[in-house]
């Protein structure tokens, strides 16, 4: 299953949050903004902003994620969230030699349809693997014809031919990727993907990044997660009904963190 690391953050980040709202609403300097600010008063900044709505200083700190064991179809949803910085495994230049993979927990839990998946895996695997090859070989051809010496042809050819093959790779294909967000993209993140009915694999991504930034800014990220925390479910009809419940696990995540 997926792992979650917390790579970088910004220092002393709830600090830095109050340093700017201070400035908002102080005639102190830059240069005085962090005069006599302690933890306390860093905490109380950061908690009038919440009670106030006032999120653009919260901004100004941001957390840098190394995730791992996620599948491809995972990227289509994070990268929707658009205020944040990715860098992802590339299929293009690294060739997939033999692929590592994402099981669904409802195929693994199910013998026969695991059976089957594993199957269509291995099947992907060939597929590409053959289509790779077919394809290197006509293109080492043609960088021959063109000049170039055979070690630069089948280095060229290679990365041509797996820039195509990867088409065939499924959605399950595991990769990794950084990814940095600010505070407040992150309240944004957890408000939609902590929520039970997000889907399994970006809601155990989002639990795990709550739990971690909960570590180094608990104050900031103190009212972090879904909807139902802090208000009523906004889903209506297609509500989990299990506010209570969700309140219990967040609370019971942040504390652990």
């Amino acid at each position: 299953m997926a792992k979650v690391f917390l790579l970088a953050h910004t220092p002393n980040p709830e600090h830095t949050v109050a340093s700017a709202a201070k400035l908002c609403y102080s005639s102190s300097s830059i240069s005085n903004l962090t005069d006599n600010l302690t933890d306390e008063k860093a905490a109380s900044f950061v908690e009038m902003l919440s009670e106030i709505g006032h999120e653009s200083p919260i901004e100004h700190a941001s957390f840098t994620f190394g995730i791992e064991g996620i599948s491809r179809a995972l990227l289509a949803q994070i990268t929707r969230h658009r205020m944040a910085s990715f860098s992802v495994k590339s299929q293009r230049y690294v060739r997939e030699g033999s692929f590592e993979y994402i099981t669904p927990p409802e195929i693994a839990a199910v013998p026969e349809a695991l059976e089957i998946y594993e199957e269509i895996m291995a099947e992907d695997q060939k597929r590409y693997d053959r289509l790779a090859e077919i394809l290197k070989e006509k293109h080492i051809k043609t960088f021959l014809a063109e000049g170039k010496d055979e070690k630069t042809a089948a280095r060229m050819a290679e990365k041509k031919a797996i820039e195509d093959a990867r088409f065939v790779l499924p959605n399950s294909c595991e990769t990794q990727m950084i990814m940095t967000m600010n505070a407040r993209s992150l309240h944004n993140f957890f408000k939609h993907r902590c929520c039970a009915r997000a889907q399994w694999e970006i809601q155990d991504i989002a639990n795990q990044m709550l739990a971690l930034v909960c570590e180094v800014a608990p104050n900031l990220f103190k009212n972090a997660g879904p909807s139902c925390l802090n208000g009523p479910c906004p889903e209506g009809k297609m509500s989990c009904g299990r506010a209570k419940e969700m309140k219990e696990y967040y609370r019971s995540l942040k504390n652990n963190g």
